[in-house]
């Protein structure tokens, strides 16, 4: 995930001079893991499998993707399409519920008779309430109906949001002013007084992007703000080398592909 180019100038409709960071869904661990689309070693990404093995597995937050189906149903796929992931064909948003529940999510078990299904909002929230936290990669949605069926369930304190627009930093600033939102710092900032700029105008409550562009002065310097950072470290090959440098530039947190590995490692560490 790498955040779009934003727009100071819509920013400003909504960014307040006395701003402080809302805080993030309580966890109960200090370094934070985040499952990239669940825990997807063995099971399909953002199926329910994948979701309860995260849980199983200690993640603290499952990170999935939501858009929006012709009939104006959220469910979760990464891709527009369901092409990669799914027997069918087609837009997501041109596709209805009904239609979307016919699919197959694709096995990564050739050999697998289990059957995976595209997971609905509704279902990944009765899921994980009280159990893990979400971390909702904001595709294709609208705010306030996202916001709605958080309420629904009563998980407004399980969640973050990861903004991928300025219109949907607008519009969750303005549906749930307190619902912590999270930004990509832009692969242009390298130096503290960028990215002391760049938290000045855009007002993140918790800080993404790659584990590589942060040192450890920029992580002291979120951490004077109170906004975590909490970056993106899943790539092929992911492993304890990237885990030490994590964990050397000062990081509380990751999202990552490998979160029972991860875990395993923090724990050897005497971090978990």
């Amino acid at each position: 995930m790498r955040l779009a180019i934003l727009t100071t100038a819509l920013f400003s409709l909504v960014v307040s001079d006395n701003w402080q960071p809302n805080p993030a869904p309580v966890s109960k661990h200090k370094f934070i893991i985040s499952a990239h689309r669940g825990d997807h070693v063995i099971y399909p990404e953002n199926t329910l499998a994948a979701y309860k093995e995260a849980i199983k597995n200690e993640a603290d937050y499952i990170e999935i993707d939501l858009r929006t189906t012709k009939d104006g149903e959220l469910v979760s796929m990464h891709d527009g399409s369901v092409n990669r992931m799914t027997n069918g064909q087609g837009q997501v948003k041109d596709l209805t519920l009904a239609e979307l529940e016919q699919l197959q999510v694709k096995s990564k078990d050739s050999t697998s008779t289990e059957i995976n299904r595209i997971p609905t909002f509704k279902q990944i929230l009765q899921l994980c309430k009280n159990k893990i936290n979400i971390y909702l990669d904001f595709k294709a949605a609208d705010p306030a109906l996202a916001y709605q069926t958080i309420k629904q369930y009563g998980m407004e304190k399980q969640v973050l949001v990861y903004i991928n627009s300025a219109p949907q930093f607008i519009g969750w600033r303005k549906a749930a002013p307190k619902m912590p939102l999270m930004l990509s710092l832009p692969d242009s900032v390298k130096t503290v007084a960028g990215m002391e700029d760049f938290i000045t105008k855009y007002q993140p409550d918790i800080l993404d992007g790659s584990y590589k562009q942060y040192s450890v002065d920029m992580v002291k310097l979120a951490q004077s703000k109170h906004i975590p950072v909490w970056p993106d470290i899943q790539s092929a090959g992911e492993g304890p080398a990237d885990w030490d440098k994590a964990l050397a530039a000062g990081l509380s947190g990751l999202q990552t592909d490998n979160p029972a590995a991860l875990v395993k490692y923090l724990k050897g560490k005497g971090l978990r």
